[in-house]
């Protein structure tokens, strides 16, 4: 099988589990229904696949390092597949949640091995593009394929989304499995580096900061269709979805543009989580005017999907080094993307279960998204401790970090789309690098 043709199977399986991702997250109410739960218990299942993503994503890549990247991908399609058929298939609420975690551990799984065999696949002056694909197609797989599940399950239930999901896992098996070369990936970073790049204070801070702000704006989308209904009377919230979706492509095409005219990603990030913090805090009022709850979600969406590409590039740049510290940093900032999706979904969830009306949800992680801002401006004028990593500057913001591209590749290519774990693809042999070595 050819590289491309190899890489568009890898990057149909980054789209299946990007739209499993999320998926849930617009069926909620037709699952609780018919499975006769609540719609803040329908939504933990959402909790399970990402938190169970977050902890795959680390612990697998190390402890299964020793298989082969095709060992390692047939193995997730094949979990994933049949997790997804579990789901569709379950009749009981527990059912549902193991098979969320199932299918949420392949995710996690799949994903790191993915890139590494994206950039095993091609020569050299093509893996930015490789890597392009294969990670777009997670976030792909959120922005378009998300509408679509929900599209489908209009018209034949929520168990057909499940259906058209676990279709799209079984061809991209398919490939794989009958296609792919043995693939020689670079080794994934250890569990012992994951820790040691956390104990660098400004990996910590940037980390830290990730993670508030996908508890405020994943954990949110989770209950965006109960949100909308009470807001502005949505009975059909494919539309709207569309709208998140279109704002969430745009954010991440621009941000690696803005970065790299800027040189100041961390003032960067600073701005798209207040942006974030005052569209979710306008939301539950948008609805007094017809059409205006389009607009916090377009806001919403694009600084939610860029928030990636300067933390990314801090990372990659700067906070942790080159080499295996920086890869291992970006794993960790992947795992907190998705741990924040977890813990998000399970804080709104009990909210919701204690009475708060949807229509305020939004107060409170705009409150966290707040939080991340103020943290954020109080922790980084933390040293920089060991390795030389640069430190604070005047303004406490960006100094001593070069303009590099986190957008594109040397041939101005776009690659710093948000994949399921959380990372993209940075400008420079530095990120290339990082990617190589299989971050998850």
């Amino acid at each position: 099988m050819g590289g491309t043709r190899a890489v568009a199977l890898l990057a149909l399986g980054s789209f299946a589990m990007g739209t499993d991702a999320y998926a849930m997250a617009g069926l909620l109410p037709d699952i609780g229904a018919d499975l006769g739960v609540s719609v803040s218990l329908a939504g933990q299942s959402v909790t399970a696949f990402t938190l169970c993503y977050a902890l795959a994503a680390p612990l697998f890549s190390a402890v299964l390092a020793r298989w082969g990247t095709r060992t390692v991908l047939v193995t997730a399609l094949v979990v994933f597949v049949l997790a997804n058929t579990g789901t569709a298939l379950t009749g009981s609420y527990a059912g549902l949640l193991g098979t969320r975690a199932l299918a949420g551990a392949a995710a996690g799984l799949f994903t790191p091995a993915a890139a590494t065999a994206a950039v095993a696949l091609v020569p050299p002056e093509r893996r930015g593009r490789a890597l392009g694909l294969v990670l777009g197609g997670m976030s792909a797989g959120t922005v378009l394929g998300v509408p679509l599940g929900l599209l489908v399950a209009a018209d034949a239930g929520w168990r057909a989304a499940l259906w058209l999901i676990t279709g799209l896992g079984a061809v991209a098996l398919a490939g794989v499995g009958a296609g792919l070369p043995p693939v020689r990936g670079a080794a994934a970073p250890s569990l012992r580096s994951r820790f040691a790049a956390l104990a660098r204070p400004r990996v910590a801070v940037v980390v830290a900061v990730t993670f508030t702000q996908t508890v405020a704006s994943l954990g949110l989308y989770t209950y965006l269709g109960p949100v909308l209904h009470r807001v502005a009377d949505v009975g059909n919230a494919v539309p709207y979805l569309w709208v998140w979706g279109i704002g969430g492509v745009c954010g991440s095409l621009l941000a690696g543009t803005l970065v790299d005219r800027t040189g100041r990603p961390a003032l960067l990030a600073v701005a798209l989580l207040g942006t974030l913090a005052a569209a979710l805090t306008l939301l539950p009022w948008s609805g007094a005017v017809p059409g205006l709850v389009l607009l916090p979600l377009l806001l919403w969406g694009a600084v939610g999907w860029a928030f990636v590409v300067p933390q990314q590039h801090r990372l990659l740049a700067g906070e942790a080094g080159e080499g295996q510290a920086g890869a291992a940093a970006v794993g960790l900032n992947s795992s907190a993307t998705y741990l924040g999706g977890a813990v998000g979904s399970a804080l709104g969830g009990l909210a919701l279960a204690h009475g708060l009306d949807a229509r305020w949800l939004p107060l409170p992680a705009a409150g966290v998204a707040l939080a991340g801002v103020l943290f954020h401006l109080i922790a980084v004028r933390v040293p920089a401790g060991p390795a030389g990593a640069p430190g604070a500057g005047a303004d406490g913001l960006d100094a001593g970090t070069a303009p590099r591209d986190a957008g594109a590749d040397g041939r101005g290519t776009a690659t710093d789309h948000r994949d399921s774990n959380g990372t993209g693809a940075a400008g420079g042999a530095t990120a290339t690098e990082a990617l190589e070595r299989n971050t998850p």
